[in-house]
């Protein structure tokens, strides 16, 4: 604990009635943001930082105002080494904590953890898995603290040496609050990013769809992930409606990507949900065809691999099964058929993945879908790079098991199965 002494000789009387305030008095709001805009840090020398939030404590961390340091807004934290930022302050209860993160500069990725403390920080006890950061853009990590009682906050590195770390957007969501909407058919199995229907969250925004659902980011131009159910019901004999276009559900003044924005960029429209898993009727398939489950992907990827899985998910359907099925794009810079490292279209509006990947759970047709789930249940999870040059490769070379897909995106799937079957059936990788 940082001593009223030392306060002193570091801010004026009046800062220090607020400081104390806010270090001894736990903070009770429905939902905390810090984005690290009002404090100034500028070393790495482990030292005591003001924030909006109240006092945090920097080791071998600062408040990064460079081009270079991925942040929305002017300012985001920045760690190296092994060095770690923790709040000074109780939050007076805490429920699902998300963070932004993505690396510094050109850096390349690191690891990081969350930990919590329930006794004013004598001891912390880590949260959730352990997080790779390994893109340029800042991604979406999302926790489950769930403590009632009050709980201060450590965002530790834990690996890349001396590669960089950008922290920003820390959420705190208090415990016990308003209950979240029920969630739809498509998100059965679990929300991957906890994404809510909250214009303060725009890089984790959820669009809950009839058709399927969106974990959406505003400063990407596209999906952080889409979920959707595939069985039976959803397939039919209506012909594609290729229509592309803007997408009018979004947040008032955020920017609707356009169905000509991917023109002449060397990159396909390419589906979450394709086309052909929703048949059934012309208004589910022409809602795959909204510009916000479209990412771009090197045609040689999204014409090859993805779209022979995409058939494949399909016959095993036509077997008697049903599947729940996420997909999404990770970090930045893809090569269509332009040619070389392509990083955004739609200029600067839509970032372009380097990777593309999916998961998905099998089961026999049946109801109560997630108390069928066993340690016996097929998962399938593919990881492939957004480039030319793979079209003819079979989709069965890039699988990975759902674990390496949460490393890459620090998502949690299938969060509504018991930790005990997850462990099982998110650990092997698929060999049929």
């Amino acid at each position: 604990m940082r001593t009223f002494r030392m306060r002193l000789a570091l801010v004026c009387a009046a800062a220090l009635v607020l400081a104390s305030l806010q270090s001894f008095v736990t903070v009770a709001r429905a939902a905390t943001v810090e984005g690290f805009e009002s404090g100034t840090k500028t070393a790495y020398a482990a030292a005591d930082v003001f924030l909006s939030t109240g006092w945090w404590f920097f080791d071998d961390a600062l408040v990064g105002n460079l081009s270079t340091d991925r942040k929305t807004g002017a300012a985001s934290a920045r760690i190296r080494n092994v060095g770690a930022i923790s709040t000074d302050f109780d939050f007076a209860s805490a429920g699902t904590v998300t963070i932004q993160h993505a690396v510094f500069g050109t850096d390349g990725s690191s690891t990081w953890e969350l930990w919590a403390s329930t006794n004013g920080g004598s001891s912390y006890s880590k949260v959730g898995s352990t997080i790779t950061t390994s893109s340029t853009t800042l991604a979406t990590a999302s926790f489950n603290v769930n403590s009632a009682t009050p709980v201060r906050l450590s965002i530790r590195k834990t690996g890349g040496g001396a590669n960089r770390v950008n922290i920003d957007n820390v959420t705190v969501n208090s415990f016990g609050g308003p209950p979240p909407p029920p969630l739809g058919e498509h998100l059965t199995m679990g929300n991957p990013s906890n994404a809510v229907v909250d214009v303060n969250q725009p890089n984790n925004y959820l669009l809950d769809k009839t058709q399927y659902a969106v974990g959406y980011s505003r400063d990407k131009g596209r999906p952080n992930w889409v979920s959707w159910h595939l069985d039976s019901t959803w397939l039919g004999s209506t012909p594609r409606q290729d229509d592309f276009r803007n997408d009018t559900t979004l947040p008032a003044g955020w920017y609707q990507v356009q169905a000509t924005d991917y023109s002449g960029s060397g990159f396909d429209r390419g589906h979450h949900t394709p086309s052909g898993d929703r048949t059934n009727t012309v208004a589910s398939n022409s809602a795959t065809f909204l510009m916000s489950n479209m990412m771009p992907q090197a045609p040689d990827n999204n014409q090859g691999p993805w779209e022979s899985l995409e058939s494949y998910c399909r016959t095993l359907v036509s077997s008697g099964n049903e599947l729940y099925i996420i997909a999404g794009g990770s970090g930045s810079g893809g090569t269509g058929s332009n040619g070389g490292t392509t990083f955004t279209v739609a200029s600067g509006h839509v970032s372009v993945p380097s990777q593309t990947w999916k998961v998905i759970i099998v089961l026999p047709t049946g109801t109560n879908d997630v108390s069928r789930v066993t340690t016996s249940t097929r998962t399938i999870a593919v990881i492939m790079p957004n480039t030319q040059g793979i079209r003819t490769v079979p989709w069965r070379n890039y699988r990975v098991s759902v674990d390496q897909v949460e490393a890459l995106t620090g998502y949690d799937f299938f969060s509504s199965v018991p930790t005990s079957i997850q462990s099982t059936i998110e650990s092997v990788v698929d060999n049929q």
